[in-house]
């Protein structure tokens, strides 16, 4: 089962790359580098610890 790589912040509609920096839960929520660290890095939606996710690198 692939994560789902999201493309937008989920507290500030930022748009995040697929090959760029952004952090998750366990559930997949998916926030920006600034938000995840005004909320010390622990979701709202779940509680849970907010980690750095995967890079997903492009294949030409």
């Amino acid at each position: 089962m692939a994560l789902e790589m999201k493309s937008i912040c989920e507290k500030c509609n930022q748009s995040l790359r697929q090959d760029g920096e952004a952090y998750i839960c366990s559930y997949e929520c998916t926030f920006c580098p600034v938000c995840t660290e005004e909320m010390s890095s622990i979701c709202p939606n779940c509680g849970g610890e907010l980690v750095k996710r995967p890079l997903r690198i492009r294949k030409d």
